[in-house]
């Protein structure tokens, strides 16, 4: 899509708030948009709107075979809850192995080309597929939740995964996803009461303190501005 184009959608989108977003998305393409769910605080918030909204948006989900039990655990409580079903993608085995058995089983740790390499194997690659038909997909980002993040807008350009990328949720602070979740009893990972306002695999997300980033417990043993796994280029 050309720079015009997106303009013209940018346009259309113009003073709508969060529902009527999500609403224009699913009118506008039809069958060819999904929603992309970390399972995150953000992702449930949008989990609920469209639910509720009754869109006809597929939701799915990554299961990188390193996710924290709290959250599979949440996987089917969210599927039971909205009486749902989220559709899960896992990596492909063989690319798995040949990366474990080359470089070990936490290989991650090494470098930040093996990170990377890694999450090209357990996610990036895995998002393709999950996309694959699509011509916009939906996820959670917000600007405020770290440095990465600061230039996201609502409807962008993915030339990454080739179709668009919706952020309905670009512009919302943490105070106001939390108040969404308290007052419509949306459920959450049990681990954003531990201390771990960002969650991804288990090996390789930690706690926060308060005077940190919510992000900075994402790959904790790197510098900030390389906190993300590729899903999610600017």
């Amino acid at each position: 899509m050309n720079q015009e184009e997106l303009e013209a959608l940018r346009q259309e989108i113009a003073g709508k708030n969060t529902k009527q977003v999500l609403a224009f998305a699913a009118g506008k393409f039809p069958s060819e948009v999904v929603f992309a769910s970390s399972l995150g605080a953000e992702d449930q918030v949008l989990t609920d709107l469209i639910v509720k909204s009754g869109l006809d948006i597929p939701v799915v989900t990554l299961d990188t075979g390193r996710l924290f039990e709290e959250t599979v655990d949440l996987i089917a409580e969210t599927e039971r809850f909205y009486g749902i079903r989220i559709q899960v993608y896992s990596p492909d085995t063989a690319e798995v192995e040949e990366l474990v058995n080359a470089h070990g089983i936490n290989c991650f740790r090494q470098s930040l080309e093996l990170r990377k390499r890694c999450c090209q194997v357990r996610k990036i690659s895995v998002l393709k597929r999950a996309l694959s038909g699509k011509k916009l997909w939906i996820c959670g980002l917000r600007r405020e939740q770290s440095v990465t993040r600061a230039s996201v807008e609502i409807l962008e350009d993915d030339p990454a995964n080739g179709l668009l990328r919706l952020n309905p949720l670009a512009d919302w602070s943490e105070e106001r996803v939390w108040d969404y979740i308290k007052a419509h009893d949306v459920p959450y990972n049990v681990l954003h009461d531990r201390g771990y306002p960002s969650i991804g695999c288990a090996c390789c997300t930690r706690a926060v303190r308060r005077t940190e980033d919510v992000r900075a417990g994402r790959w904790y043993w790197e510098q900030p501005e390389h906190r993300e796994c590729g899903l999610h280029v600017h």
